[in-house]
């Protein structure tokens, strides 16, 4: 299985470690290959020549002479002649210079030859050579000083620094680059969900601090965008009020002959009218609310299922862990009662449940129904403004098609999450998952100031 990075920090340091190793390796590569082995085999040929001349100049010596001779050549150089001695271990080291030494006395001398390893009395490794000199065979030793250059080892020395120092820069110099993109990527995460995080430090690169300051500038025009959009849905709301109020004085005031089909349909009109002016204002309220206490859900669920109760609907409480939250007790409120009202309207006179769950700072607070359900593909389009299953939009079978909007408007502008999911058995599970503390508007409004100032500054 290939893993492969998906975070750009990832990527980057992937891209930059790959391409680091690669030069690595290619330049050892050239280095061992135009350097190290030349200078190795080199090394190596002038040791065998020096060997072989030595045991060739020892062999020609009158007896009474070679053992002097041998001493001497010890005590200058370190080589030791001796006649050679059966069962002598085969060398344990693989190090290139070994094969280069070989090779080099088998030029010299003609025929193969394997080097063995003896120890000496103070445990210094000696590494011997057995070939013919003359009528003789020579053993010829050369102790492991001679041999104490590890070329493979300085190569994986200079790689491993080489690795951990290129990794080191990389890791500074890429989570310099990510970090700030890090903190964009999360505000904008928490933006979408409703959430207005305090306005990002603008430090690192100039790039990035364009950037930073034009998501912080970003976030103060949208959410002014949103309040000036609940201004005007409220306005309008209130201002379509006083026409329609008129109009219900009017049909109120008409001749009893009039047509009654007519009279009960514009009634109904008006009064489907101001349903839809109530719901905008709802929104409107629900947004600009301020106003946070302490809630008990036991007590809160109790009343916002009191008054489905009296209108003949069967609402069961399951209630859990005793929860207690500071938050915005109308837009809690308003969002139970629109979730209630969808699942009684659509769970075809079945009982609906409510229940709860308070754990790791967070409450789930769950409308069950048993309902037909919401296919999947349409869970997310239900939360549209006037979006509804039923293609007819008829007061009979079903509400406006706001109450979910409004449910996921009053949930985002407060930090919260809605979802639908399906009902083990039938049905539909509407979950509200809110944290135990919320991030108060105050928070929000010196979030403001601060980028305001900030502004000015520049």
């Amino acid at each position: 299985m290939t893993i492969r990075p998906s975070t750009l920090f990832g990527k980057t340091l992937a891209t930059i470690a790959l391409v680091s190793m690669g030069f690595l390796l290619f330049t050892l590569s050239v280095m061992a290959k135009f350097l190290l082995v030349p200078v190795g085999e080199r090394s190596a040929a002038d040791l065998a020549a020096f060997m072989v001349f030595s045991a060739e100049a020892w062999s020609e010596l009158p007896d009474e002479q070679q053992a002097p001779y041998a001493r001497e050549l010890e005590a200058r150089s370190g080589l030791r002649i001796r006649p050679p001695q059966d069962n002598l271990p085969a060398r344990g080291l693989v190090l290139p210079y070994f094969y280069f030494l070989e090779n080099a006395l088998e030029k010299q001398t003609g025929k193969p030859v394997t080097l063995c390893m003896e120890t000496d009395r103070d445990g210094t490794p000696r590494y011997f050579a057995r070939f013919d000199v003359g009528t003789k065979v020579v053993s010829v030793g050369v102790p492991r000083t001679h041999m104490s250059v590890q070329p493979p080892l300085a190569l994986l020395l200079v790689f491993s620094v080489g690795i951990l120092v290129t990794m080191a820069t990389a890791i500074t110099l890429v989570r310099r680059l990510t970090s700030p993109l890090e903190r964009l990527s999360a505000a904008t995460h928490r933006l979408g969900g409703g959430e207005w995080p305090a306005p990002l430090p603008e430090t690192g690169p100039e790039e990035l601090v364009h950037l930073t300051r034009s998501f912080n500038r970003m976030m103060v025009q949208v959410e002014e965008l949103l309040a000036n959009r609940t201004t005007l849905l409220a306005g309008i709301s209130h201002d379509l009020r006083t026409p329609l109020s008129r109009m219900q004085v009017a049909l109120e005031m008409l001749p009893a002959e009039s047509d009654p089909e007519l009279m009960e349909g514009l009634s109904a009109d008006i009064t489907h009218m101001n349903t839809l002016i109530r719901r905008f204002l709802e929104v409107a309220r629900g947004l600009e609310d301020d106003r946070w206490v302490d809630v008990d859900m036991d007590a809160l669920a109790a009343s916002v299922a009191e008054a489905f109760k009296r209108s003949g609907a069967e609402i069961r409480i399951k209630p859990g862990k005793s929860c207690n939250l500071e938050t915005s007790e109308l837009a809690l409120r308003r969002i139970l009662e629109n979730l209630l009202e969808n699942a009684v309207r659509y769970g075809e006179g079945t009982p609906v449940d409510i229940e709860w769950h308070c754990s790791a700072g967070f409450i789930a607070i769950h409308i069950l129904d048993r309902g037909p359900g919401i296919p999947e593909n349409e869970r997310e389009t239900v939360f549209r403004p006037f979006y509804r299953l039923e293609s007819s939009r008829s007061r009979a079978t079903g509400g406006s098609g706001l109450g979910l909007a409004i449910a996921r408007q009053l949930a985002q502008a407060n930090g919260w999450e809605v979802t639908l999911l399906t009902r083990h058995g039938g049905g539909t599970r509407a979950v509200l998952k809110l944290p135990m503390a919320t991030v108060r508007r105050g928070d929000k409004e010196r979030g403001k100031a601060e980028t305001a100032r900030s502004d000015h500054a520049l």
